[in-house]
């Protein structure tokens, strides 16, 4: 009966969440990775090659490379994607109706935890379906081996959105972990396993990648291939000249292989039935889950409950005087409009979060230049991701998108939004940018104004799109690690230097894209105002 009654929510959940654009986006990314992880043959840009190797397109190569590719992806993607199970029950008070029944907490975390795996594995499904596809249009060998390419997704991909199902279900229910703190701290869990992974430090196993680099090493040594100063990687990178091919069989997981992955596994169960020891299960004489709430987007069609208004006993009085209507105050609404987004933004910052924010400007003035631009701006612009996130998308998850949408100015308001994002960016970055105006650092300056319009620009379109604040919780921290670890494309504000110089974008195409995404956040804004008139 119980696994009846798991079996049931479970798939109610996975109907739910198919529903929903957000899911369509991750798979619609997972596709696209699946076709970037098998380029043409000619092709400049690889997603896994060892040195200046690749494997040639059979069933073994393409299947390998797609599911680490897809591995990687729903670890991150599929995490923030799923961490919504308990958070939706709260916000639609499906919660409330469940604390009522006799419902197990363990029979409740099991059918979430079993929800998010079905979700995650379908997009597993679609991605190996996808590899198929791929080594046929690619052509180099047509022969399709279904053991060899469904393989790695079974023995590598599936344990690993198992356990990343788990996780989320965890964070959910740790209460200082299910807002948007959770988003940032999965995200460095996820990148440290995948570079433990390569080398086959991370614990059971990590990804899986290093039993496909043995491997492959052992083949392209059979065949007296040169590998010396040839390192493995894994992720998309351009090459200046094709790669060469070597035929290889794939790789056999062994015993240990195996192990590692099934105690992966039932440890994942563990974790994701953890918090019954703690989670009252909506129940608030078990003691309410208490923390931020979730951002779970209102679902327009879920009622709410009314309001009940107390009303006064009637008492025989004379007639009151109606209070003077106050007068309109008339004037230039902006400055305080302006102020009062400012407040909005900062609301419940704690002392921590300002004592942080006060001991990184002192370092931005007392360290030396190159530590300044390398690595104090970095995390002056990384301190406040959690509140650039809310930009745009506060309004609907405090419902309140149908009293502002009787704004008489929206785009004011919005504007004002942009502007109160544009000061905290400011202020967080100000003493880099004091620095390098005392050291006459033009390239810098401008590089580091171009960033401040840059992300509240992006902040304010990825909430007003996405109406919540994952999506840019996870954009911008992977933008920001990319540019930590060097990525010079990336580096939109100024921290990589060559002979001082900044090698990031130009600032003016940096600026464009700023000045393109507002404009969008606008156009976004404007066609959901029209949209609820």
């Amino acid at each position: 009966m119980t696994l009846r009654i798991i079996a049931i929510m479970a798939g109610a959940d996975f109907r739910d969440r198919i529903r929903r654009p957000a899911y369509a986006a991750t798979l619609a990314a997972a596709v696209a990775l699946a076709y970037l992880a098998v380029p043409a043959a000619d092709a400049r840009w690889t997603i896994m090659n060892v040195g200046d190797y690749r494997g040639a397109y059979n069933s073994a190569y393409v299947g390998t490379a797609t599911a680490l590719a897809g591995a990687l992806w729903l670890t991150l993607g599929g995490f923030y994607f799923v961490r919504t199970a308990i958070g939706r029950d709260e916000s639609t008070r499906v919660g409330q109706l469940l604390a009522a029944t006799p419902l197990r907490t363990t029979t409740y975390l099991a059918a979430k935890f079993l929800g998010n795996v079905m979700v995650l594995a379908s997009m597993v499904g679609v991605l190996a379906g996808t590899a198929a596809v791929m080594q046929i249009v690619r052509g180099e060998d047509r022969a399709i081996d279904p053991v060899a390419l469904l393989l790695p997704f079974a023995t590598v991909t599936l344990p690993l959105v198992v356990a990343t199902a788990a996780a989320a279900l965890l964070f959910e229910a740790i209460p200082h972990l299910r807002a948007g703190l959770g988003n940032i701290v999965w995200f460095f869990m996820a990148t440290t396993v995948a570079l433990g992974g390569q080398s086959g430090s991370a614990p059971l196993g990590g990804l899986g990648v290093h039993a496909a680099v043995v491997s492959m090493r052992e083949r392209l040594l059979a065949e007296h291939a040169d590998l010396s100063g040839q390192e493995f990687s894994l992720g998309l990178t351009y090459r200046d000249e094709p790669l060469r091919t070597f035929d290889w069989a794939g790789f056999t997981p062994d015993g240990a292989f195996l192990g590692r992955r099934l105690l992966l596994i039932l440890l994942a169960l563990g974790l994701a039935l953890l918090p019954a020891l703690w989670f009252g299960r909506f129940d608030p004489a078990r003691g309410p889950l208490r923390g931020p709430v979730p951002d779970v987007p209102h679902d327009p069609h879920v009622p709410h409950e009314p309001t009940r208004l107390q009303t006064a006993p009637r008492h025989r009085t004379a007639p009151a005087t109606l209070p003077r209507t106050p007068a309109v105050v008339r004037g230039f609404a902006f400055p305080r409009l302006l102020v009062g987004e400012l407040r909005i933004l900062l609301q419940g910052v704690s002392k921590w979060w300002w004592i942080g924010a006060a001991t990184l400007t002192l370092a931005g003035f007392t360290a030396t230049p190159s530590v300044v631009t390398g690595a104090v701006l970095p995390a002056c612009w990384i301190w406040p991701v959690l509140l650039w996130s809310r930009l745009g998308t506060q309004q609907t998850e405090h419902d309140l998108d149908g009293l502002l949408g009787a704004y008489p100015t929206p785009h004011l308001r919005l504007l004002a939004q942009w502007t109160a994002g544009l000061v905290l960016t400011v202020i967080a970055a100000l003493s880099p940018a004091v620095r390098m105006l005392a050291a006459a650092d033009t390239p810098g300056l401008t590089a580091w104004a171009a960033g401040a319009l840059l992300i509240p620009s992006l902040a304010l379109f990825v909430g007003r799109l996405s109406r919540t604040q994952r999506f840019f919780q996870a954009l911008y921290v992977a933008v920001w690690w990319g540019i930590v670890n060097n990525i010079g494309a990336l580096d939109f504000m100024g921290a990589l230097r060559h002979d001082d110089i900044p090698r990031g974008p130009h600032p003016l195409l940096v600026t464009l894209v700023a000045l393109t995404a507002l404009a969008a956040a606008f156009a976004v804004n404007g066609l959901r105002d029209r949209g609820r008139r």
